[in-house]
């Protein structure tokens, strides 16, 4: 499928890059696009394309129409690009669910990864509090949960 991406984006560019572009053969590939496509965002846009499109392809169509239609095929386009470009990096990796403490750490807003005093857990609870209290517009169980999460961490360190 990586393959068939590929050819579309050719494709694509050719007319993209064209004087005057083939608003015809855009529209045939858009709807080829629409009808082969697995990516539900490459068949979105295609499908969004393909009216103005076929507007476009028309002899007698206006200035703003062929600028409409190039503006959707644009889209196609980005979208194609976003697909077939290569992803770098580590963002493949699943997250790690976070432990007990560091739930605790997220539910106060405080940093995950550094040595607390009993102050800063302190101050972070008093913080959170004001929004999470009942009396404040917040839940019972919010309040209670960030109560759990304060003592745990008092009681760790």
């Amino acid at each position: 499928m990586d393959r068939q991406l590929g050819k579309w984006k050719l494709d694509v560019e050719r007319i993209w890059s064209a004087a005057a572009p083939d608003y015809r053969e855009a529209a045939r590939l858009a709807a080829h696009i629409a009808a082969a496509s697995a990516e539900a965002l490459l068949r979105q846009a295609a499908m969004q394309a393909l009216p103005i499109l076929r507007s476009a392809s028309d002899e007698n169509a206006d200035r703003i129409t062929t600028n409409a239609a190039r503006c959707r095929l644009g889209v196609v386009r980005e979208v194609l690009h976003t697909l077939t470009t290569p992803r770098f990096g580590r963002r493949q990796i699943p997250v790690k669910p976070l432990g007990p403490e560091q739930r605790y750490r997220q539910l106060l807003g405080l940093p995950l990864d550094c040595r607390l005093t009993g102050v800063e857990i302190h101050r972070a609870y008093k913080r959170a509090a004001k929004t999470a209290h009942p009396d404040g517009g917040g839940s019972v169980s919010k309040f209670q949960a960030l109560s759990a999460a304060r003592d745990a961490l008092m009681k760790e360190r």
